[in-house]
C-alpha cells in the first residue's frame, strides 16, 4: 500500500508540534495533507536525508536546488505557508539538542531516519559554495562576485529585461513597466544626487552599466564605473560604445578600495554595499568619503535587516549565504547610518522603498518563469531553481516588512560646514 505522503506528514507534524499547511505527494505517488492546498512534491527518499542531516532552510535549500523537492501550485501561496514554519519561527525556539530531549521529537526523528533509507548525507548540489579564506579580501570578494554575476549575461537578460537594472526599481505608478520603473529609479539617484553636466560622478558596483549610461546621457556627466565582474564588464563597455559615450564613461574593471583617481563630484552606490560586510563597512565608508570632493554627494542605495536585540549586524540567511549570495551581511538600518557619519559624512536624506522591491522581485520571477526552459539551458536546472527560490521568497521577505531596502543620501561637508543642498529636502520629488 502506498503511504508514503501520510507517514511523511504524520512524522513532520509530530516533529514540528503543528499542522501541516501544505499538501505532500510522495515518490510512492500517495498524498496526504490539507485538500485544495499547495502541494509539497517530495520525489524521493533523498530529501528527507537531506532535512534529516540539514534540519531547516539548508536542508530545505539543499532539495529544491537538487530537484528532490519540487511545489505544485502557486509558489509565492506555498512559500507564504512554508515560511511560517522555517523562516518566521519564533527566535526563542528550542536548538536541536533541546528539541531532542522530547521523546516525542525523538520518536519522530526515528521514524524519518526509517522513511528517508540509507543512513548516509546526501552530497550537497554542486552549485553551493565551498568556503575557502577569510571574509572580505579582494580575492574572496572577488570569487562571491564571480560566483553570483558571472552566471551569463542571456541569464540575466531574461531576469532583469531590457533594463539590465539589477537593484530596486521605483514604482512611480503601480501600473508602471518594469522598464519604466527602473528609469524612474535611476532618474531619482541622479536627482538626488544633484547632478549636472561636467561633474564626475563614481559608480561604485556598476553593473551591466545602465547608471553610468544613464546619468551619462541625460546629465552630461563623466562617469567611472567600477566592478569586479568580468562579464558585466565587458557588457557594459559594449553598451557604452553603442549609446558613442565612451568620451564620458569609463568602465573598469577594480575593486573599490583601490579607486584613487578622485575628487569626484558624487558617488552612487547601489546595491553594492551589502557585500562589503560589517567588518569592512567603515573602511568602505572612509574610502568613499576620501574620493569625494567637498561638497560632494554620495547616494547609497541598500538592503537592510531588521535589527536583532542586541542591535547587531548578521549574516544573510543560510540558503542565500550559501547559493546566492556568498560572504554578504546584512545590517539594521541604523548601524547603517552611523558608520556613515562616523566618516564624517552627513546624512541628509533616507528614503525607505521597501514596498518597490517586492513590486521588482515579483516582475523578475515573472520573467524568470516566462521563459523557464532557456533559462535553464543557459544556467543549468540547478542554478535557475536557485534564482527562482531566491527571488521569490525574497519578494515575501520584504513584503512582510522582514528586510527593507533604503536610500541614503549623504554629503562630504567642506569646512564651512555649508551641505549644498536647498533649505527644502526632497527637492527631487
Amino acid at each position: 500500500m502506498s503511504d508514503a505522503a501520510l507517514r511523511l506528514k504524520n512524522l513532520l507534524e509530530q516533529l514540528l508540534g503543528s499542522p501541516l499547511p501544505v499538501r505532500i505527494r510522495a515518490w510512492d505517488g500517495s498524498q496526504a495533507g490539507p485538500p485544495g492546498a499547495p502541494v509539497l512534491v517530495v520525489r524521493n527518499r533523498r530529501a528527507v536525508r537531506r532535512l534529516l542531516f540539514k534540519p531547516g532552510e539548508l536542508g530545505l535549500a539543499r532539495a529544491w536546488v537538487a530537484g528532490d523537492l519540487d511545489i505544485d501550485g502557486d509558489l509565492y501561496t506555498a512559500l507564504g505557508l512554508v515560511s511560517r514554519l522555517v523562516w518566521e519561527r519564533d527566535e526563542d525556539s528550542r536548538s536541536l539538542s533541546e528539541a531532542l530531549r522530547d521523546p516525542r521529537v525523538r520518536s519522530a526523528v526515528r521514524g524519518l531516519v526509517q522513511l528517508g533509507g540509507v543512513p548516509l548525507p546526501p552530497a550537497p548540489p554542486r552549485e553551493e559554495v565551498r568556503r575557502r579564506g577569510h571574509l572580505h579580501t579582494r580575492r574572496t570578494d572577488r570569487r562571491a562576485v564571480s560566483h553570483h554575476y558571472d552566471v551569463g549575461n542571456d541569464f540575466y537578460e531574461i531576469v532583469l529585461g531590457p533594463s539590465m537594472v539589477y537593484s530596486c526599481a521605483y514604482w512611480e505608478s503601480g501600473r508602471s513597466t518594469l522598464e519604466a520603473a527602473q528609469r524612474d529609479k535611476l532618474e531619482l539617484v541622479c536627482r538626488k544626487l544633484g547632478l549636472t553636466p561636467g561633474q564626475r560622478l563614481l559608480d561604485v558596483g556598476c553593473g551591466w552599466g545602465s547608471m553610468a549610461v544613464h546619468a551619462a546621457r541625460e546629465h552630461g556627466v563623466s562617469v567611472v564605473g567600477v566592478t569586479l565582474s568580468q562579464e558585466q564588464a565587458s557588457y557594459a563597455r559594449k553598451r557604452v560604445a553603442d549609446e558613442g559615450l565612451t568620451d564620458r564613461v569609463e568602465i573598469r574593471v577594480q575593486d573599490y578600495r583601490d579607486v584613487t583617481d578622485g575628487p569626484y563630484d558624487a558617488i552612487a552606490s547601489i546595491g553594492m554595499a551589502e557585500h562589503v560586510g560589517a567588518d569592512r563597512y567603515l573602511e568602505y565608508a572612509r574610502n568613499l568619503y576620501a574620493l569625494l570632493k567637498p561638497g560632494g554627494r554620495l547616494l547609497n542605495h541598500q538592503i537592510a535587516r531588521r535589527p536583532e536585540r542586541d542591535g547587531t549586524t548578521h549574516h544573510v540567511d543560510d540558503f542565500i549565504d550559501a547559493y546566492v549570495f556568498p560572504d554578504g551581511e546584512l545590517a539594521p538600518l541604523g548601524i547603517t547610518v552611523t558608520q556613515l557619519e562616523r566618516a564624517r559624512l552627513e546624512v541628509r536624506d533616507v528614503e525607505s522603498i521597501r514596498e518597490h522591491y517586492g513590486l521588482t522581485l515579483r516582475r523578475w520571477v515573472a520573467n524568470l518563469e516566462a521563459d523557464w526552459p532557456r533559462a535553464q539551458r543557459i544556467a543549468g536546472p540547478g542554478r535557475a531553481r536557485v534564482w527562482l527560490l531566491y527571488m521569490a521568497a525574497c519578494a515575501l521577505a520584504f513584503e512582510r516588512n522582514r528586510i527593507g531596502v533604503n536610500q541614503i543620501l549623504a554629503v562630504r561637508p567642506p569646512a564651512s560646514g555649508a551641505s549644498g543642498l536647498p533649505l527644502r529636502a526632497r527637492t527631487w520629488n
